[in-house]
């Protein structure tokens, strides 16, 4: 196993761990949903000045949105993961890459040094089959 090998099982690996860490941070938002549908159900009526009814649907939309988006990026940086260990889809893995330079601070440094390894012409030979070939990709 060479050493660009090494690297992309291992990205795949961080991609692996930082996905399931954007998936359970997701899960925060679902304190605002619980909250939303307290206020829809009535929960906190029993006070002087209760809140009006529209707080709750926004906390339910907006914390609904959150987790849901969460989720997703969650599941686009694990497959993402797949895709390097597998040596497929590069300029998805780059795409999901730069996104993850959003998510500081475990995703910036990971999306980082995903792009660096990425960029090498002979992980690129890699990703196209051909691992001792001159050709560029």
């Amino acid at each position: 196993m060479t050493q660009d090998e090494q690297h992309l099982d291992l990205l795949a690996v961080f991609h692996y761990v930082v996905g399931g860490l954007t998936a359970l941070f997701s899960c925060f938002f679902l304190v605002h949903v619980a909250m939303g549908l307290a206020m829809v159900a009535g929960a906190f009526d029993k006070g002087p000045n209760p809140p009006p009814e529209f707080v709750g649907w926004i906390l339910i939309v907006t914390g609904s949105v959150f987790v849901l988006t969460g989720w997703i990026l969650a599941g686009l940086i694990i497959v993402a993961g797949r895709k390097l260990h597998r040596r497929r889809a590069r300029t998805f893995c780059l795409v999901i890459a730069g996104i993850e330079c959003l998510l500081w601070p475990f995703g910036t440094v990971l999306g980082v040094f995903t792009i660096i390894v990425l960029s090498r012409e002979s992980v690129c030979n890699l990703f196209l089959g051909n691992p001792i070939s001159e050709t560029g990709c």
